[in-house]
């Protein structure tokens, strides 16, 4: 009977603990202590990396930590088994030691879990699919949707926001010196002087300049 998962990380873990067996198999036990969640990875939403372990030296209580992107593109349908197959290629890593790499003994584990292609970037294979259907059968339903990071809309997050400000161009009648400067400004201060012909001519048609974000995504 499939299980309901209340949480994402709650269904990660329920896979990982599943494919526990075929690790042990390959004398490459997963080590007892491993969070798994969806998020991005220390790279960010702009990057490609859809998967991330970081080593149990970097964790105060000796975890290793492994991240899942929350956006990936799959069809809902084909989610569950790209995430599986994610998780599979950190858990690799979390099995051999981070050091390896994907150097030959992560890629002895993964090739015997059914992994294929690049070592850098594998995928599901036939072998795989064969191990992962049944223990996805028994999680059932994965609680998790798409987070469409790409909308880039100013209100779809809570992330700082682009600052956005109005400047007004005011320019040099006789040498075509530009210079722009704010509304208040303007109000408060006058125009701006030319540094050899005086009081420069205002443009009332204001202009948009842009900030840099405010902090980090």
């Amino acid at each position: 009977m499939a299980h309901k998962h209340e949480t994402r990380e709650a269904w990660l873990n329920f896979v990982a603990r599943g494919m526990g067996p075929a690790f042990a198999a390959l004398d490459a036990p997963l080590p007892e202590r491993v969070r798994i969640a969806i998020g991005f990875t220390s790279t960010g939403r702009r990057s490609k990396r859809i998967g991330e372990c970081w080593d149990n030296r970097c964790s105060e209580d000796g975890h290793f930590e492994i991240f899942i992107r929350p956006d990936l593109a799959e069809g809902q349908n084909l989610m569950p088994l790209e995430i599986a197959a994610i998780l599979g290629h950190e858990l690799v890593h979390a099995a051999v030691g981070i050091p390896a790499g994907h150097g030959k003994d992560f890629r002895r584990v993964a090739k015997g879990i059914g992994l294929t292609g690049p070592m850098r970037s594998t995928t599901a294979g036939p072998e795989f699919k064969s191990l992962i259907q049944p223990i996805l059968d028994a999680a059932g339903p994965l609680p998790h949707a798409r987070l469409m990071s790409g909308a880039g809309e100013d209100d779809t997050s809570t992330r700082p926001k682009k600052q956005s400000k109005r400047h007004i161009k005011c320019t040099c009648a006789e040498c075509g010196y530009v210079v722009r400067t704010a509304r208040k400004w303007l109000d408060e201060i006058g125009k701006p002087h030319c540094p050899k012909h005086g009081e420069m001519t205002v443009e009332e048609t204001a202009e948009p300049e842009e900030d840099e974000d405010s902090g980090d995504e």
